[in-house]
């Protein structure tokens, strides 16, 4: 009987994460309906040229990812990326609109947003898992007033809590 418990808990909680991350969504074969099964409601939808789609689904603010989810004319899975890495990162320039960040990105966490007057600067902020396996935050600073990008950082959480942070990385 325990035996039997414990494995439908293993099997519920693998099933869990695949559904995190898309994990076993084939692409070119699942539909745009079965990624919604296994990973619910994205939180954004962008509607691309020929019909493709654009699916954001972030992750936190306890996770590390955003998956963005690319669906083909056909209706079928293209690609599942996690976005929240370096390499898009880099992406954000100055000058970038909001639009722009969020749908490179994706929305980032509301709890983080903050909003500074003097300097008239609106910031968002996501957290991600940086190449040290590290709990980390990247930054965007917008002009508060024209919702352009001025600048983008990032940081380890470790650094205000005077000790490293780790975070387990599955991608």
């Amino acid at each position: 009987m325990i035996r039997r418990l414990v494995l439908l808990l293993c099997t519920l909680t693998l099933s869990a994460c695949a559904g995190y991350s898309g994990a076993g969504l084939q692409p070119g074969v699942a539909t745009e309906a079965e990624v919604r099964a296994l990973m619910g409601p994205p939180a954004m939808l962008w509607e691309l040229s020929g019909g493709r789609k654009q699916l954001a689904y972030p992750r936190g603010p306890a996770g590390f990812q955003t998956y963005m989810v690319f669906i083909d004319t056909a209706g079928k899975l293209e690609r599942t990326v996690n976005v929240l890495r370096q390499e898009f990162f880099a992406k954000v320039q100055p000058g970038m609109t909001q639009a722009q960040v969020l749908q490179l990105l994706g929305p980032p966490q509301p709890q983080w947003e903050a909003y500074f007057k003097a300097r008239d600067e609106l910031v968002w902020e996501w957290r991600f898992c940086d190449s040290w396996n590290q709990a980390s935050r990247f930054d965007v600073l917008f002009d508060g007033s024209s919702k352009i990008v001025r600048s983008a950082s990032s940081w380890q959480e470790g650094q205000k809590s005077n000790y490293p942070i780790a975070c387990g990385q599955s991608d």
